[in-house]
C-alpha cells in the first residue's frame, strides 16, 4: 500500500541539493521569498531582543545553560544510561539507533505491530532529518504534520526552511490558496471562501487535525529535552497541537537526539526561561508538556524512546565542533543571520537551515557532499550569532573549524573510527594562494617589490580576476590599487622606515 492507495498525493522524491552557492544565488533572485523572510525576522529578531533585556541575569542563564550542556556532553554516556533506566522504571520502552537507517527500521516496525496505518507527528525535526515520513510511506504508513506551519509545508509538497517557523518563506495568500487546492486530498477539505486572515487559516488547520487527532492510535514526536534523573520527556510548542499528539494515541513513539539529554528535573528550570525568550520571544511557552513512561487510565498506554546517534557521537570527538551539540533549536541564530535573511533555509539542502546548519549538518553527514562541503563558507563570520545564541556556542569559531577541514582536509571521527580527511575539491588554488601569501609575508623585501609593482601597474588592474579567481570577483569588485604602498608614504612623510 502505498500514499497514492491511501487516497493522498505521493511524495516528492528528496532532491539532489546544490552547492549552497548555486542555491543561494537563485533564492536571492526571488523578491516574494525575501520580502517574506526580511519581515518575518525581522519581526522575530526585534521582539526576542525586548524579551531578553527584561531580565537581568540574561548573561548568567546563558552562562548556566553552557555549563550544563558541557557538563552533559563529557558524561554523555553515563547520562544516557541513567536515563534508560529511568524510563524502562517507568514502564517505557528504549531503542538505540545508530543511524538513520536503524531508526526508521525501528519506528516502521513499531508502527506495523500496532495495526495502525497513519500516525500523527509533533516536534519532530530529528524524524526530518532521518526521512521517516518516506521510510513510512514506503511501508504504507501515512504520517501527518500537526503543527501549523509544518502541515503547511506538509500540504505543499515542500521542505522547512526555518528551525521555528518552517513556513516563514510562505505568505498569507499562499497558504490559503495551499489549504484550498490541498487539504481535500489530506483529509477535511478547507471551508469554501477561505481567506487569507490568520484566523479564518488557524481554524481551517484546527478543524482539518482534529479528526486525525481523533482517530489516531499512533504518534510520534521529538523532544526538546529528557531529563536522566527521572526519565521524563519534555516538548514546549505554542498551538496545543502536541498535547493533543502526546495524550490521546494509544502508542507514543518519541525519537530524540542523544544530545538533548539533561542530568537533573532542576536543570530545565535554565532552559525553561531561555528557550522561549530566544524562540518566540515569549517569557513562558503556552503549552509545557511533560510525560514519565506510561500510567494506568491516563495518556498513551505504550511509549516507546528512540535515542538517535546519526553522527553526533562523532561529532562530540571534535573539541571544537562539539559544542554545535549544545544547541536547543531556538533559532535565534537565524534570525539575525544576515545570509540566512538572503538566501533563506532551502538553501542549506538541510532540515537545520541557518548558521547552525552551517555548523551542525557537515558534522552530522559529514563533507563529502557539494553541499556539505560549502555549508561552512555560508556565513560572513559577523558574529552575530554568537550574540544572540542562549548556550554560548560560537558558531563562527566552528565555521572556520570547519572550512580549514573543507580546504585542508586532516585528521575527523567517521562512524566512531578515526580517519584522516583530504581536502575538497576546488581549494587547490586557494591553498596555493595562502601558501604565496605566507612565503611572501616571511619576506618584507619581497613584500615590499611587490607593492611597489602593483602601484605602478595600477591602471592595468582587471575588474575581474581570470581563472581560479572568478568565483571570488563574480559577486564583488577587485579594490582600487593606492598610488604608492603604505611604507614608501610612511617614509616620505615621516622620515622613518616602517
Amino acid at each position: 500500500m502505498t500514499r497514492t492507495d491511501l487516497g493522498m498525493p505521493a511524495f516528492p522524491p528528496s532532491p539532489a541539493f546544490p552547492p549552497f552557492p548555486e542555491a543561494a544565488a537563485e533564492a536571492v533572485r526571488d523578491e516574494v521569498l525575501r520580502a517574506n523572510l526580511r519581515r518575518a525576522t525581522h519581526t522575530i529578531r526585534d521582539k526576542r531582543a525586548r524579551a531578553v533585556t527584561e531580565l537581568a541575569d540574561w548573561d548568567r542563564l546563558r552562562a548556566a545553560g553552557k555549563a550544563i550542556k558541557d557538563h552533559t556532553l563529557r558524561h554523555l554516556d553515563h547520562y544516557l544510561l541513567q536515563l534508560e533506566a529511568a524510563v524502562t522504571a517507568a514502564g517505557g520502552t528504549v531503542h538505540w539507533a545508530a543511524d538513520a537507517e536503524e531508526a526508521n527500521r525501528i519506528v516502521t516496525a513499531l508502527v506495523l505491530a500496532t495495526g495502525a496505518r497513519e500516525v500523527v507527528k509533533v516536534k519532530s525535526m530529528a524524524t526530518q532529518e532521518i526521512g521517516l515520513n518516506e521510510a513510512l510511506e514506503a511501508a504504507g504508513i501515512a504520517a501527518y504534520e500537526t503543527d501549523l506551519a509544518e502541515l503547511i509545508v506538509q500540504l505543499g509538497h515542500d521542505r522547512p526552511s526555518h528551525i521555528l517557523v518552517p513556513a516563514i518563506h510562505r505568505n498569507r495568500d499562499e497558504i490559503r490558496d495551499i489549504f484550498l487546492s490541498e487539504m481535500g486530498s489530506w483529509g477535511r477539505p478547507a471551508p469554501e471562501g477561505l481567506g487569507d486572515d490568520p484566523r479564518e487559516l488557524a481554524e481551517a488547520a484546527r478543524l482539518h487535525l482534529r479528526e486525525k487527532f481523533l482517530r489516531a492510535e499512533v504518534a510520534v514526536s521529538g523532544a526538546n529535552f529528557m531529563v536522566a534523573e527521572t526519565g521524563t520527556m519534555v516538548v514546549l510548542e505554542s498551538e496545543g497541537n502536541g498535547r493533543m499528539c502526546l495524550t490521546l494515541p494509544d502508542t507514543l513513539i518519541s525519537v530524540v537526539g542523544i544530545e538533548k539529554v539533561v542530568p537533573t528535573f532542576r536543570d530545565l528550570e535554565i532552559f525553561l526561561q531561555t528557550l522561549p525568550r530566544s524562540s518566540t520571544a515569549e517569557r513562558m511557552n503556552p503549552y509545557t508538556t511533560m510525560w514519565t513512561g506510561t500510567a494506568a487510565d491516563d495518556g498513551p498506554s505504550a511509549f516507546h524512546l528512540v535515542l538517535l546517534d546519526n553522527g553526533r557521537t562523532d561529532t562530540l570527538a571534535d573539541e571544537t565542533g562539539r559544542q554545535a551539540l549544545r544547541c536547543i533549536r531556538c533559532s535565534a541564530c537565524l534570525n539575525v543571520c544576515p545570509v540566512y535573511e538572503r538566501a533563506g533555509g532551502h538553501a542549506y539542502g538541510s532540515v537545520y537551515p541557518g548558521p547552525i546548519g552551517a555548523v551542525l549538518s557537515p558534522q552530522l553527514r559529514g563533507t563529502d557532499s557539494a553541499i556539505d562541503a560549502t555549508l561552512p563558507f555560508a556565513s560572513t563570520l559577523c558574529g552575530a550569532c554568537y550574540e544572540v545564541c542562549p548556550v554560548a556556542i560560537d558558531i563562527p569559531e566552528v565555521l572556520v573549524h570547519l572550512r580549514e577541514r573543507v580546504a585542508q582536509g586532516g585528521p575527523a571521527t567517521r562512524e566512531g573510527v578515526r580517519v584522516r580527511l583530504r581536502p575538497a575539491h576546488g581549494h587547490t588554488a586557494e591553498r596555493a594562494a595562502m601558501r604565496a601569501a605566507r612565503l611572501l609575508l616571511d619576506h618584507p623585501g619581497a613584500l615590499r617589490a611587490g607593492e611597489r609593482l602593483l602601484a605602478r601597474a595600477r591602471r592595468l588592474r582587471p575588474r575581474r580576476l581570470p581563472g581560479p579567481g572568478r568565483a571570488w570577483t563574480a559577486t564583488r569588485d577587485l579594490p582600487d590599487l593606492p598610488a604608492e604602498p603604505f611604507r614608501d608614504w610612511w617614509l616620505r612623510e615621516r622620515g622613518t622606515r616602517g
